[in-house]
């Protein structure tokens, strides 16, 4: 187990809290520039919650914590891109601790000693120590691990123990969390009332016919605009135009792409190492040693595929046979060698439909029980047996139409095991599983395989040599050099054809320029160093070396006339709104949708004969919920709304027939869905009304 080898081997690391270098590493920061607390600097605060200051130290201790759990969960370090995740979760446990303690406390939550237990030894062991004690044979939870490891901490050192308990009070933490959620998820509860006018949205329709006049059927020079309408439109509308802040920054990328010379070099060696791998009696040894893929020798299970580049090129792979050189889509050269073929343990695939029981007693379980053989009939009578998972089901699988995937027989509980693997047909199961869980509707989808492979993968990256890699540096340090200002940035860049790229209203916490990864440092130059007009010196990214130039602040607040891309959208905006009005008086009168298209020839005439209520698009023409909403106001065949303003432009509809949604004897169905949507968003939308009303203030930006 990771975990455990790490706290035997590296106890340093377990406690590293107090290790300066450790620290170092972690966070990643300029310890030594000018927001450094190293040399003095009173500027360490990277955020306010609630009110209070949160200090770089802090900030710190919390980022190792994080980490920690991290190597607990995969058993190695975080790259850069997963620390950068790492910082995060930092800060919001950061948060959650802070403005969630006093909920907890007013509402009495609390983690007990025996609950504590039941999660770390019991019968519900949590998901972070089922994921890192699992046997690498079968990939399963495996308590004997557990117990051993449990065992280990009464004669551990101090610092073994101490590191346990930190391990211990953030699975209390986190439970907190997850109890706290669902209290105010559970409470969600949607009414008959609301259960029917979701019924009648959903299955009320409309044929509906449709015009839309597009803005640009009138000239823009038609409409006047004066700059103190549009700064008043601004003001009157700051909901839109509020802005954070953010820089604009144009950039010159210069890819680490390997020469011809790289490639051929690295075709030359991988050939090499693979008459090697023909030869060798240890193929695992020879490719663990010279391989560079992420995992060099695989067991491929029952169902699984094997590589995709390794069926691309070879159809029909012997057992023994070196296959390669192949060329990835990965930039890399890729051999294969399948050095086993075996009967094992057998894998099948199913699906089911779960209706929960637990926590139930036996009148509740008997009514699950009788709703369990309804959803059961009506799949044998509908044969749907998807959509009824989706309708019906009660756990993650749902959402998948209650696709199980590939598994081997130890991986379900015995009564839901022993019912799948006895059946020797595809289809469903005419028969309702109990389980600890609750009542199963199962769907055999494939029946057993038990043919295991291992292959050896010998990969070699095809990357720029050190060589190349110094040629492309120069070129983008000469580029720097000679690149004073945004003139002579525009003007390099042209000379030598150099592709200039923009990357506008850049928040202060990105870590992207576009699709440019891994660009945090050119962002903290451009918050924390650039001046408009400053260029940079050359950054050094993954694949490629980087030259920016800041274009433009803006500062957080008030949108204002002075900004550019606020002066354009609320120009176009209220040229728009003028537009409409001018539309609607020059139709006014019009009967038809025909009369009208005769005014406009750039309109578009259109029918949608299946609309339904509860839909915000209107097909062929785009977003339109305000006209929906009108043709659905309509009470005849016939009839046609006003003219109604979109973002598309103006529309008018007509009404041609209407059918009323049925009333139905249940509406059960239609109340699930509304608390289960609403139960969904109820975490998300608690933390961002926690963190609104704290106050949170985020300057770590100026750090990392």
């Amino acid at each position: 187990m990771a975990l455990i080898k790490e706290i035997r081997q590296r106890t340093g690391l377990a406690i590293g809290v107090i290790a300066v270098g450790l620290i170092f590493f972690l966070v990643g920061g300029d310890l030594l520039g000018p927001n450094s607390m190293l040399l003095g600097s009173s500027r360490t605060t990277v955020g306010e919650i609630a009110g209070e200051d949160i200090s770089y130290e802090e900030y710190v201790q919390k980022i190792e914590q994080t980490k920690l759990s991290f190597q607990q969960n995969t058993g190695r370090n975080p790259s850069e891109n997963e620390l950068s995740s790492i910082r995060d979760q930092a800060w919001q446990a950061l948060i959650v601790e802070k403005i969630f303690a006093q909920q907890y406390e007013e509402l009495g939550l609390k983690v007990s000693d025996e609950e504590l237990v039941d999660m770390v030894q019991g019968k519900n062991i949590i998901g972070e120590l089922r994921r890192q004690l699992t046997n690498p044979e079968t990939g399963e939870f495996d308590r004997s691990q557990l117990i051993t490891f449990l065992q280990s901490l009464e004669t551990a050192d101090p610092q073994q123990q101490m590191f346990w308990a930190q391990q211990e009070q953030l699975f209390a933490d986190s439970r907190l969390r997850i109890k706290y959620d669902n209290m105010l998820a559970t409470s969600e509860y949607a009414t008959t009332v609301e259960a029917k006018m979701q019924h009648k949205m959903a299955n009320t329709i409309a044929d509906v016919s449709h015009i839309q006049i597009p803005y640009y059927a009138v000239s823009d020079s038609v409409v006047s605009l004066s700059e103190g309408e549009i700064k008043s439109y601004i003001n009157e509308n700051q909901d839109k135009y509020k802005v954070e802040e953010s820089r604009s920054i144009k950039y010159v990328r210069f890819p680490l792409q390997p020469s011809a010379e790289d490639s051929a070099t690295t075709l030359e060696t991988i050939q090499s190492l693979t008459v090697e791998l023909k030869e060798t009696p240890s193929d695992s040894a020879f490719v663990i040693r010279n391989s560079e893929a992420a995992n060099p020798f695989i067991t491929v299970y029952p169902g699984d595929p094997l590589p995709v580049n390794f069926t691309n090129n070879v159809d029909n792979p012997e057992v023994g046979v070196v296959y390669g050189p192949f060329l990835s889509n990965n930039s890399s050269y890729v051999s294969y060698k399948i050095t086993d073929s075996y009967e094992g343990a057998a894998r099948m695939r199913a699906s089911h439909i779960l209706l929960s029981t637990e926590g139930m007693d036996e009148d509740g379980k008997a009514q699950v029980k009788a709703r369990a053989q309804e959803v059961l009939d009506e799949v044998n009578e509908t044969g749907n047996f998807e959509v009824a998972a989706a309708q019906y089901g009660q756990d993650g699988t749902a959402q998948r139409g209650g696709d199980l995937g590939w598994f081997f027989k130890d991986n379900f509980v015995t009564e839901f095991a022993d019912a799948v693997f006895a059946t020797k047909s595809l289809g469903v199961i005419n028969k309702l599983v109990e389980t600890e869980y609750g009542y199963h509707i199962i769907k055999v989808t494939e029946l057993p395989e038990t043919k295991h492979q291992k292959i050896a993968v010998l990969e070699l990256e095809l990357i720029a040599s050190d060589i190349t890699r110094n040629d492309i540096f120069r070129n983008a340090d000469f580029f720097a050099a000679n690149s004073d200002d945004a003139a002579s940035f525009e003007e390099n860049a042209s000379t030598e054809n150099y592709q200039v790229l923009a990357a506008n209203n850049v928040g202060a916490n990105a870590r992207t320029l576009n699709n440019m990864t891994s660009a945090r440092e050119i962002v903290r130059w451009a918050f924390n160093d650039a001046s408009i007009g400053k260029v940079s010196t050359v950054f050094e990214l993954d694949d490629a070396y980087v030259v920016a130039l800041l274009t433009g602040k803006t500062e957080e607040g008030e949108g204002t006339i002075e900004n550019p891309e606020i002066r354009a959208q609320a120009t176009i905006a209220l040229r728009n709104e003028k537009k409409a009005e001018i539309i609607k008086e020059k139709i006014k009168g019009l009967e038809t949708l025909e009369a009208i298209k005769e005014v406009y020839p750039d309109a578009s005439i259109g029918t949608t004969p299946d609309l339904k209520m509860n839909a915000s698009v209107l097909p062929g023409i785009g977003f339109a919920p305000k006209a929906i909403g009108a043709v659905f106001g309509l009470q005849n065949s016939g009839d046609i709304t006003q003219p109604i303003s979109e973002d598309i432009g103006v529309i008018v509809a007509k009404l041609n027939s209407l059918i009323p949604a049925t009333e139905i004897a249940d509406y059960t169905r239609y109340q699930n869905e509304i608390t289960a949507s609403a139960s969904q968003r109820t975490a998300y939308m608690i933390m961002m009304a926690m963190e609104e009303l704290a106050g949170v203030k985020d300057y770590r930006y100026k750090f990392f």
